[in-house]
């Protein structure tokens, strides 16, 4: 409804005069404007990109059945996310209303050939037929009801079936796996979104291998499948879980229950469960890290309205005459308010105009970076578009209106007179504003540190190895690995080489033991390595007592083991010398300890040290390290791979480095650390605007006194002083509360990981010195500048 007397033509002359004198105080203050639209655009574009980060990883397995989809995980030695196959047919036997149950086993590495092209390829899977009926997909080609029904078939996605088939039609078509399955391909579906808990490239019918050893381990073996279920409509999961220890019992006896238990996981906490971790199909994150990415968007946005609320009321005192000319001639408050929220709507609007442009050219790099798959139209999606509105209503109300209030409020005569500096209320908000603006700043200059800290010490902490210039190698043949290590030695640039199961890292498997001399009745977990007798000298570790590793002899029926220090704690004993000798069960037998190794550390530093024993098995050796020369490393591994292919035929030559195993246990994290620390810096760079908004201020309300100071012999360096101190003041104060709440904080956040770095007085040191040293530089800026103005001018004004 329009107030009697106003015409709808009056109501639109007005609004364009708003507009038209908005346009024209934002030319004349393009310095001003320029500074706030650079701090808005900046602060729109970095929010929209952490809402599209933390709204990617929340959206985990975001599956039409998600919220009745469950996960059953075994809680025996450890926390594993694996159960037996024998699982699963028991499980739709005994609870027949369950709605869908199936098991999906990852591969990660295959060999593929394809026409008369052999690949190595990465994403292999196995599932049944009921696996596409929890989990939908869009469907290229292939019925998901079907197409994982019988043996040797399998289901693609588009970017295989491109890449193997061309623009030919891949149904039908056969590819061969490792030499031992030809498999048809029943189904083509369009991508596997990358925020998956069960990622594939290909997926395999379980039909194919159910006659292997690996369908018919028992309940306790942990290397099966991951086993899923999903609940009938109002069916609680709670129910489904009171009854998992007697359908252990049933099935395989009240012992195994009364050591095992399995678990009911919902879907959607799995990506963010760290009891899971090491599972190469669902690797496992932090919500706090998110949350803490979700925080810092906040603060940037508040930042950027704090400072635009700081310049507007810099800049209110040189519109005072404006103000009280307008008021001498008859304009309303209200009307000053409305001008005034004009100006702040229009630099708002084209600073998130800027900041969406800048959003959809900096997405590709972010997602490429992070590797992500977030698409440009996702910013198109209603809900970012609401987000987007939502913002910029926000950020209107909150920087427009107090600097509104405060600029129409102006005396006409006071303001005609230049006693706006009477008049002019407010100063304390503006000093809380910008030492909120401080204390932001510190704590995510301390929050940057730490995690920095606690990302370095994860990665480059001792370990108790040498992990230096290794390579690890998979044996495709065991037949052969005597003459694999012979023919490595023989080559120049390689200095050693030792077979074991698995790499020293990421490669442990683990096993329970006993030790009833100790009192250890129950069954505890030791990570159960396999090693050859070179074990000890590839990696440097460094025996405490007793002998190395030897061969072991076809007749030799004494099982003799190395054990780490965190196994000699526990069991009991506390000096490596009294260990020797000692015999604790495993594996149904007794391992007798010949020597004691120094703790070194084959998991994420995310667990704590577990302890490990070390053995002599042959039969058991799949994997060949090889330490080479650092000098020319790519010409040894092209020379390894030559030797490779002359001695496994058909089969393609695949390495990695032990340093960047290492690294991608963290790589996720150390992402999500960069972006923290780039999103933090620019929080930090917005919140200098601010400071440079009041600095500002403060000029132009001390004008004549800085020129009388200066008339009376005042130095440069005493003016920038007379300035720096009441910030100085406000750092102080700023930090007191700032500190604590950061040392709180990250303290809570450490608790997260086994290992963490110890947070130091000389952290808050760093973070003062650098906010000092931020607002050192704008204030020594704002007060030559000020000292600068000569002083016959300002005292004439």
């Amino acid at each position: 409804m329009l107030r009697a007397g106003v015409s709808p033509r009056k109501t639109q002359l007005m609004f364009i005069s708003y507009l038209k004198i908005a346009f024209r105080t934002i030319r004349r203050n393009i310095s001003y404007t320029f500074l706030n639209v650079t701090g808005l655009t900046i602060s729109i574009a970095a929010c929209l990109l952490i809402f599209l980060i933390v709204k990617d990883e929340l959206n985990y397995d975001d599956f039409k059945k998600a919220d009745r989809t469950y996960r059953i995980t075994l809680n025996a030695l450890d926390f594993n996310p694996s159960t037996s196959m024998a699982v699963v047919p028991a499980l739709r036997n005994d609870f027949p209303e369950l709605e869908q149950v199936s098991q999906y086993l990852y591969q990660q590495n295959g060999q593929v050939k394809a026409g008369d092209v052999t690949y190595l390829e990465k994403g292999f899977a196995f599932a049944d037929n009921s696996f596409f009926k929890i989990f939908d997909y869009p469907w290229m080609a292939g019925d998901p009801n079907t197409a994982l029904a019988g043996p040797n078939q399998v289901v693609l996605t588009q970017s295989i079936a491109h890449k193997y088939f061309g623009d030919k039609d891949p149904m039908g078509q056969i590819i061969q796996l490792e030499d031992h399955f030809n498999l048809r391909v029943t189904g083509v579906i369009k991508a596997v979104p990358p925020n998956t808990s069960q990622p594939f490239l290909f997926m395999v019918s379980y039909e194919t291998i159910k006659d292997k050893d690996v369908a018919h381990r028992p309940f306790f073996n942990i290397q099966g499948g991951i086993t899923y279920v999903v609940l009938p409509e109002h069916y609680r999961a709670a129910q489904l879980q009171d009854r998992m220890q007697g359908f252990i019992a049933k099935n395989w006896g009240a012992d195994i229950a009364g050591k095992a238990k399995l678990l009911v996981q919902p879907l959607k906490e799995i990506h963010f469960d760290q009891r899971y971790l090491g599972n190469p199909a669902s690797p496992t994150t932090s919500r706090s890290i998110y949350w803490g990415l979700a925080i810092v968007a906040l603060f940037i946005i508040l930042t950027a309205c704090i400072n635009f609320i700081n310049m507007a009321t810099a800049q209110a005192i040189s519109r005072a005459k404006e103000v009280g000319v307008r008021k001498v001639l008859g304009a309303y408050r209200v009307q000053l308010i409305r001008q005034f929220l004009a100006e702040t709507g229009l630099l708002v609007v084209t600073a998130v105009v800027l900041g969406f442009v800048a959003a959809v050219l900096l997405l590709p790099y972010l997602s490429s970076w992070m590797n992500l798959k977030i698409e440009v139209s996702q910013l198109m999606q209603p809900v970012i578009l609401g987000v987007v509105a939502g913002i910029t209503v926000t950020v209107i109300l909150l920087a427009g209106l107090y600097p509104a209030f405060v600029q129409s409020a102006f005396q006409p005569v006071a303001a005609l007179k230049s006693n706006t500096g009477v008049t002019f209320r407010g100063l304390a908000l503006r000093k809380i504003l910008v030492s909120t603006q401080f204390g932001i700043s510190q704590l995510l200059i301390v929050g940057t540190l730490i995690v920095g800290y606690q990302m370095d010490f994860l990665q480059n902490k001792d370990l108790g190895f040498n992990k230096t210039a290794v390579i690890s190698v998979g044996i495709p043949d065991d037949k052969k690995q005597d003459l694999l290590r012979e023919e490595l030695l023989a080559m120049p640039d390689v200095q050693e080489v030792s077979l074991s199961a698995g790499p020293m890292v990421g490669g442990s498997r683990f096993t329970a033991f006993r030790y009833p001399e100790g009192g250890i009745v129950d069954d505890d977990v030791t990570e159960f390595k396999a090693v050859d007798d070179q074990y000890m000298k590839m990696y440097s570790l460094q025996l405490l007592a007793g002998d190395s590793i030897r061969k072991r002899m076809d007749n030799d029926t004494v099982l003799r083991v190395l054990v780490n220090e965190t196994m000699t704690h526990k069991l009991g004993i506390h000096e490596p010398e009294k260990a020797i000798g000692k015999r604790f069960l495993v594996n149904g037998g007794y391992a007798f300890i010949s020597g004691v190794v120094k703790d070194f550390q084959s998991e994420s530093r995310y667990k704590k040290r577990r302890p490990c024993v070390l053995f002599y098995d042959a039969s058991d050796f799949f994997t060949a390290s090889i330490r080479i020369k650092p000098t020319d490393m790519r010409k040894t591994i092209a020379g390894v791979d030559k030797l490779w292919s002359s001695l496994f035929t058909g089969k393609q030559f695949q390495y990695q480095f032990l340093d960047d195993r290492i690294a991608g246990l963290y790589e996720q994290d150390q992402k999500l650390y960069t972006a923290f620390k780039l999103f933090s810096s620019l929080a930090i760079a917005i919140g200098c605007l601010g400071l440079y908004g009041l600095v500002a201020f403060a000029a132009v309300q001390r004008t004549k006194e800085v020129s009388i100071r200066k008339v009376l012999g005042a130095s440069l360096f005493s003016i920038i002083g007379l300035f720096a101190k009441e910030f100085i003041v406000l750092i102080i104060v700023s930090f007191s509360i700032a500190g604590p709440l950061a040392w709180w904080v990250m303290n809570q956040w450490l608790d997260h990981f086994a290992y963490q770095t110890q947070i130091s007085g000389g952290t808050f040191v760093i973070a003062i010195s650098i906010s000092v040293v931020i607002a050192g530089v704008t204030i020594a800026y704002q007060s030559v500048k000020a000292g600068l103005v000569n002083p016959v001018k300002s005292l004439r004004s």
